[in-house]
């Protein structure tokens, strides 16, 4: 049973959401209603996750958009009364009684290089996110946890060959000059947000966390910061297939010794109920000066093709010097291919419509 030091914490935060009129709209507050949060808030996961862990993070943040994170892969069915309806809202109907497709990456062949004449795109990025099977996510993880699930990572990463061979450096202990080399790469990534920090997805830091990359830069793993895995693959340029190809490799081989956490239903799980599915985001920085002339259009446009807008430096940034991210917004409900093919073919519609301008 849930105790009652976390119940009185659960009634607070519930009073909190009901009471922060305007200054609240994320799915959480709309979703939590008193019938879920009475039926939900006894229950406990079989790795001793709460409710409280699920929504502490949209509790403290009240200007969250989502609001909500799973502490562990149980979580997302035994609370499924609160993350169905936040599913369903955030990717575009994705219904309780819809299933995500088993995974296909399809025939890599048939991507193409989205402007082989170098004007239009200045990099493509292609990243997922996994969660090793048996483990929970970060709010129920301990410290030995960490450090074991950080060994089995770094062995396999230490068996890639070819292009996808490179160096692991661990975050504890890492010297002023490589971490200055990580920044300088945009590679580093910072102790987590507010939003994770809330969320308690920092614990134990830099404890069992470490960024892997290639020779050559064009592949980069990050060993548990939001998720146990995010995986990139990235060029400058626009060549989409050399891109996806190189994530694939580098996924199936990984998978060939460490199992990954999937659902029937919702796909792989991940810690955010965002990122499920197919967990794939592929984006181009790319310069459409006429389109972009009004960001209101140019989002206009990319929604008609599934795609969506952000600043140069990600979500809720602005442009720098009229490059935008544009990526696929739909993970959920597809396959990795259709995904990628989706972004591909939304920026192809892009490229066209800002050459005729």
């Amino acid at each position: 049973m849930v105790d009652q030091a976390t119940l009185d914490k659960l009634e607070a935060g519930f009073k909190k959401l009901q009471s922060s009129g305007d200054a609240c709209h994320s799915l959480l507050k709309k979703y939590l209603t008193e019938d879920v949060f009475n039926k939900l808030k006894d229950k406990k996961t079989g790795m001793g996750a709460t409710l409280l862990d699920v929504i502490q993070s949209g509790v403290e943040n009240l200007d969250s958009g989502v609001g909500l994170y799973a502490p562990d892969a149980e979580a997302y069915t035994l609370f499924a009364d609160l993350f169905n309806p936040v599913i369903e809202g955030y990717h575009g109907g994705f219904k309780s009684t819809d299933k995500h497709p088993p995974s296909d990456f399809g025939d890599i062949n048939q991507l193409v290089n989205v402007d082989p004449n170098n004007e239009f795109v200045i990099s493509t990025r292609v990243r997922c996110g996994r969660s090793l099977q048996g483990y929970p996510f970060n709010p129920c993880l301990t410290e030995a946890q960490y450090k074991e699930m950080e060994e089995k990572v770094k062995a396999q990463l230490e068996s890639f060959e070819g292009e996808l061979k490179g160096t692991y450096y661990p975050l504890t202990g890492m010297d002023k000059a490589t971490q200055q080399q990580l920044i300088d790469d945009h590679f580093l990534f910072k102790e987590g947000d507010r939003f994770l920090q809330a969320a308690n997805a920092c614990r134990f830091w830099p404890t069992g966390r470490g960024i892997f990359h290639n020779a050559s830069k064009t592949f980069l793993m990050w060993v548990n910061e939001e998720d146990h895995l995010r995986i990139i693959s990235m060029q400058k340029g626009g060549d989409l297939k050399e891109v996806f190809g190189r994530l694939v490799k580098a996924v199936q081989h990984i998978e060939k010794k460490i199992p990954f956490s999937r659902d029937d239903r919702l796909g792989f799980l991940t810690f955010c109920p965002t990122n499920l599915g197919t967990t794939i985001r592929a984006s181009v920085h790319i310069k459409l000066p006429k389109l972009a002339a009004d960001r209101k259009k140019l989002e206009e446009v990319a929604a008609k093709y599934n795609l969506q807008v952000r600043g140069t430096a990600g979500e809720h940034t602005e442009s720098v010097g009229g490059v935008y991210d544009i990526s696929n917004k739909r993970r959920m409900g597809l396959t990795e291919y259709q995904a990628v093919k989706e972004m591909q073919d939304g920026i192809l519609e892009l490229i066209k419509i800002e050459k005729s301008l």
